[in-house]
């Protein structure tokens, strides 16, 4: 029997889906970041990446604030948590390494170029 997943989970892991979103989160990974400076790496429109970035806002992954004139978007890591928990529900995984983390989004990263 098939019962639904929360929608917050079904966000968050939606939004890991895309290689674009999860680069977007390992350069976050090391500071808050202004929008056009997160676009910069890619071969895309700053309205795709404005959309990318809306994504993992909406799954709670990153936060945006306006400071004057720039747009800013700060990693929240707390929002793996129910990822994790979920995860962990199974039994046979070990709880998530942030810092693992890391190291596999950016040896990914290195292998498949963002599109």
């Amino acid at each position: 029997m098939d019962s639904p997943t929360p929608q917050p989970l079904d966000a968050i892991f939606a939004a890991l889906a895309d290689p674009t979103r999860r680069a977007i989160l390992a350069m976050l990974l090391e500071d808050d970041m202004a929008v056009t400076d997160v676009a910069e790496p890619f071969a895309m429109s700053l309205a795709a990446i404005s959309k990318h970035l809306g994504i993992l806002a909406e799954a709670g992954l990153i936060s945006q604030e306006k400071r004057g004139r720039v747009k800013w978007c700060k990693l929240e890591p707390q929002a793996l948590r129910a990822a994790t928990v979920w995860i962990q529900g199974f039994g046979q995984f070990e709880p998530v390494d942030l810092e693992a983390f890391e190291r596999f989004l950016e040896l990914e990263l290195r292998e498949d170029p963002a599109d």
